[in-house]
């Protein structure tokens, strides 16, 4: 696989790949057309914030199967062009979390003490102690807006340092604000109102771009600003005008609206506003971390495995993995199944959880039973946009677990309906890695969903199943395995049939022309181009 890499990270990171038996190219400061032209064959790209990530990259990589963020920020990626060519999104969200919120803090303190600028007045020869009085933070009113990974890092620190602590996020319990010491705000404004110092650690959206601007920060009359998070959020010359008019007694940014930050910016004006060039997760600590993090991620991408931090695609966490593992693929093939059994328009999915299993985190299986569904209808899909590409086509999608089982340990069931019609399907883990179908329509069979099937639906009367097995033998079609199910002797049966070659519409045709058959279905699944390719091979 082809790793392309297009801003620096650490190299154990990129050892980390290599040693995995990938070609890693480094591609530094490309962009436009030359980026184009790099990411055509890549199978992975790995970026911080200097390469912006647009749908035209999307368009031009065929091949491209995720990118790795080495770091937090995403607004450099277009997810939504990513969720579309069903290309995983994933950044490396803990790896910077402590540098981020150390430089928070020492951020903080620099603008209470006016360290900066004391240094400077000393290195450039006065002794100006009386020109600078600080502002202790203890006791002082810590305004957190954003309590994520960061902001309550930060927390932890200020909130020991003396300081009290007031937060806004609309998507943060009061019980986990409570087990920082903070209080949660009704909104921005009561935030800005009650602190001295306010902090940003949010995401840069079309939400909060702009959040601070001038009539927020003359709320904070007298205050201090700290920006580590994303320029962008704060109104960079309503932040110059408060600080340099004395409404805000200072302020700390790290990051900026455009990086590298014009030379005309107007926080570079105003003494009393700190800039550092986005120094947040530069230690060498969360550098190693982040390039470390997004090659697991990579790794993981390729084997099929769950991305952990992924943006756009269904996750879940490490250790229920190898219980959740097998009945990925299962759903898969049972949404495969339903489908090619339906025949007609989908216009719902419903997928089913019984016993063991309907206690795990399962929106991963979910996404793979929806992709199974859309394969077979030769959509480009996968895992990742295969929810969107529901939503796109109003196919409603619904997920229902139930904790009881009759007959199995656990039991998935993929089934795809409209307003005339339905078919469900319904598959297990038996013990050593071995996948069964069980159910189609409520009739019990003990499929293995490989490569040709053949469904068939006839009447129960003595010489069908005969028939099938003879028209199939002369055609030269081997049958591999055959199961039977019936609903009442003399009613209606369903037999599958696993094949060793794929059935020719004349054949399927023979079988439908017999009175007693009802209909015949040939089901394509995993491994029947293998055994296609065998054949040939033998031949």
């Amino acid at each position: 696989m082809k790793i392309l890499v297009t801003d620096p990270v650490a190299d154990a990171g990129i050892q980390r790949l290599r040693a995995a038996g990938h070609d890693v190219e480094t591609a530094y400061d490309v962009e436009g057309e030359e980026l184009l032209d790099a990411v055509a064959d890549a199978n992975a790209m790995v970026v911080r914030s200097g390469t912006e990530v647009t749908e035209a990259v999307f368009e031009a990589a065929n091949d491209l199967v995720i990118v790795g963020r080495a770091g937090i920020g995403v607004d450099n990626i277009d997810i939504d062009a990513a969720t579309d060519h069903g290309v995983i999104v994933a950044n490396a969200p803990q790896g910077n979390v402590r540098a981020a919120a150390e430089h928070t803090v020492a951020m903080t303190f620099a603008t209470a003490r006016s360290i900066p600028q004391a240094h400077e007045r000393l290195r450039d020869g006065e002794w100006a102690k009386g020109e600078f009085l600080g502002t202790e933070v203890n006791g002082k009113t810590l305004g957190i807006v954003g309590l994520g990974r960061v902001g309550q890092e930060v927390a932890k620190r200020l909130g020991n340092l003396g300081m009290n602590l007031v937060a806004f996020d609309p998507y943060i319990s009061e019980e986990r604000a409570d087990q920082l010491g903070a209080d949660l705000a009704d909104d921005l404004a009561d935030c800005l109102d009650r602190a001295d110092f306010i902090t940003v650690h949010t995401p840069l959206t079309p939400e909060t771009e702009n959040m601070l601007g001038a009539e927020e920060l003359a709320q904070l009359e007298g205050g201090y600003v700290i920006n580590c998070a994303r320029g962008g959020i704060i109104d960079e010359p309503a932040l110059a005008e408060a600080v340099e008019s004395g409404t805000l007694a200072g302020a700390a940014i790290d990051v900026f609206a455009e990086e590298p930050v014009s030379p005309d910016s107007p926080l570079l004006d105003v003494d009393d506003i700190i800039v550092t060039p986005h120094l947040g997760a530069s230690t060498e600590a969360a550098q190693e971390n982040v390039a470390t993090s997004i090659a697991d991620q990579i790794l993981s991408a390729f084997r099929g495995e769950p991305v952990m931090n992924a943006l756009n695609a269904p996750s879940m966490d490490e250790s229920a993995f190898p219980r959740v593992r097998p009945y990925i693929e299962l759903a898969d093939t049972a949404g495969k199944i339903a489908v090619q059994l339906f025949d007609d328009r989908v216009e719902e999915i419903e997928v089913s959880y019984a016993g063991d299993i309907a206690e795990e985190d399962l929106d991963l299986v979910t996404a793979s039973a929806l992709k199974g569904v859309f394969e077979p209808l030769e959509w480009q899909v996968n895992a990742v946009n295969a929810p969107s590409i529901a939503e796109e086509r109003g196919i409603d999608v619904t997920e229902s677990k139930s904790r009881s089982s009759e007959d199995f340990q656990s039991l998935v069931t993929v089934t795809v309906r409209n307003d005339d019609d339905e078919v469900s399907v319904c598959g297990t883990q038996f013990a050593g890695g071995d996948p069964r179908i069980v159910r189609i329509d409520g009739y019990r069979v003990d499929a293995i969903p490989h490569g040709h099937m053949l469904v068939a639906h006839n009447e129960d009367v003595p010489g069908v199943i005969g028939f099938i097995g003879s028209t199939l033998g002369d055609a030269d079609v081997n049958i591999a395995a055959m199961f039977n199910a019936r609903e009442t002797i003399g009613g209606e049966a369903l037999s599958v049939y696993n094949l060793d070659d794929q059935p020719s519409a004349d054949l399927l045709q023979a079988l439908t022309d017999d009175e007693r058959i009802i209909d015949v279905s040939h089901i394509s699944l995993n491994g029947a181009a293998e055994d296609d390719e065998a054949t040939e091979s033998a031949d």
